[in-house]
């Protein structure tokens, strides 16, 4: 089993940074992919970015490509998402989580374990 702890959350200015760190407890962190979601308040869980075990490749949703990059250090059991020129809209709560499915999981479905969240406030 794994447990996750995101942090790095806040407010921030349109056009400004972020960068969250998830936390994995467990010795088996490079077992999992790590995937990050969003979740804007009476909206459904949006997929950001994914990254593979070794994290030697990432995937990225449409609307994040370019601004974000996910990036891991399995020494560290830590997932990170540096995220680059905020919008307003990107306002939600942020979250990640593990999967042990074989293939790259762009839905919820496909994670195992999910972290409580870290909030991210953009103002305009």
């Amino acid at each position: 089993q794994v447990q996750l702890v995101e942090s790095g959350g806040g407010l921030v200015q349109a056009g400004g940074s972020l960068r969250l760190s998830c936390a994995a407890s467990g010795r088996t962190f490079s077992s999992y992919v790590m995937g990050w979601f969003r979740q804007a308040l009476g909206k459904e869980r949006e997929f950001v970015a994914v990254i593979n075990r070794s994290g030697n490749f990432t995937y990225y949703g449409d609307s994040v490509k370019g601004r974000f990059t996910i990036s891991r250090d399995n020494a560290k059991n830590t997932v990170y998402l540096q995220m680059n020129s905020l919008k307003p809209e990107e306002t939600a709560d942020y979250f990640c989580a593990a999967s042990s499915k074989l293939y790259f999981a762009t839905k919820a479905s496909g994670y195992d374990y999910w972290g409580q969240g870290t909030q991210v406030t953009v103002s305009s």
